[in-house]
Parts: C-alpha cells; sequence; structure tokens
C-alpha cells in the first residue's frame, strides 16, 4: 500500500477528517448567536411594552395605575443611570452617559464572543438587551422610561423600591445568572 500525497497516509484506509475548528474572532464566538438572539428578545419585550404603556394606555395621563397591594405602574422619567444615580438633564451630559453605556455593551459583546457556555451567553444577552432597550429610551426620549413601582405599606412601616422597567430586570437577572454560575454553576471553582 501507497502512501498518498497529504502527509504519508495509508491509501485506501477510512480515515474521516474533522473540520478544524473555526477560530474564534474578537467580536464572535460560539455562543454569539445565541446570545443576541436573548439580547434581540430582552429589547423587544422591553420597548413593546413601554410602548403600549406610554402610547397605548397612555400611562403618563393616567397617573398610577394599582395592580396589586404591593405593585403599581407609574411613569416616571429617569435621567441618569440605575437607580436615578448622576441624573443629567442637558444634552452633553445625555450624550455622555449613551457613550458610557455604548462602551459598556461592546465590552460585553466581547465577552459574549468568549463565553464558553449557553448560560453565560444567556446572561450577557440579557444585560446587554436590557443596554439596548434602555439607550433606545435615552436617544428618542432625552430619558428612560421607568414605570413598575414596587412597595410594601403597614400601619407602622413604608417602603418603596426605586422605579423600574423590564430593561432593568434583564439586567438584574443577566447580573444574577452571572454572579450563579461563577459561585454554584458547574465551572464554578470549589472549596478543597
Amino acid at each position: 500500500m501507497g502512501d498518498d500525497a497529504q502527509g504519508g497516509r495509508m491509501s485506501g484506509a477510512n480515515v474521516t477528517e474533522r473540520p478544524a475548528p473555526r477560530a474564534r474572532g474578537l467580536f464572535w464566538g460560539r455562543f454569539s448567536w445565541f446570545g443576541v438572539a436573548v439580547a434581540l428578545a430582552a429589547t423587544a419585550v422591553d420597548q413593546a411594552v413601554k410602548l403600549w404603556l406610554l402610547f397605548g394606555i397612555d400611562l403618563g395621563a393616567r397617573g398610577m395605575i394599582t395592580l396589586t397591594p404591593f405593585l403599581d405602574l407609574v411613569l416616571t422619567w429617569n435621567t441618569g443611570i440605575s437607580y436615578g444615580l448622576f441624573p443629567q438633564e442637558g444634552p452633553l451630559g445625555q450624550w455622555a452617559l449613551l457613550a458610557l453605556k455604548a462602551i459598556a455593551a461592546v465590552l460585553l459583546w466581547i465577552w459574549l464572543a468568549r463565553a464558553t457556555s449557553r448560560l453565560t451567553a444567556v446572561a450577557l444577552g440579557l444585560i446587554i438587551g436590557g443596554a439596548v432597550g434602555n439607550a433606545i429610551d435615552r436617544v428618542a426620549y432625552g430619558a428612560v422610561a421607568d414605570f413598575v413601582l414596587l412597595h410594601a405599606t403597614t400601619e407602622t412601616f413604608d417602603f418603596k423600591w426605586y422605579v423600574f422597567n423590564i430593561a432593568d430586570v434583564a439586567i438584574v437577572a443577566g447580573v444574577a445568572v452571572l454572579l450563579y454560575e461563577t459561585l454554584v454553576g458547574t465551572g464554578a471553582a470549589k472549596a478543597p
């Protein structure tokens, strides 16, 4: 039996070659498509709910809508970052916050390109989708539309959480999944 021209393999041997793994680029990796799908879904749900509340039921004109004893819908405009920190009224400050979000989204996207599990891709997709949803608000309205108010009120106690939106829920859920994966997941460092 003779050798073939490709490096001395035996002719007639039943050799199955595996394709070489695709090299990951800076912005695209094995689970990028999955993370992008999650990000698009999170952004779409966030924007659909906001459009419905703003224009469908006109939450701004209706004022507060009580859904349960601990949950109300009320429209607030957040000109800052999370929880109303660093509010920016002028266009320079608004564009600076938008630029900061864009930089964060690019860094998260690079992280997504290096994700080694679907769970990480889901988490990063949720964070990116939430950030994009809030960035769309900032461009369209000059501020982020927040509308969910959780509260607990008794005779001696009155607690109101910050008003938030679906994009914020996506971001917090993504961070929670990353923490879970880091601390408890299969790839987490285990104590000896």
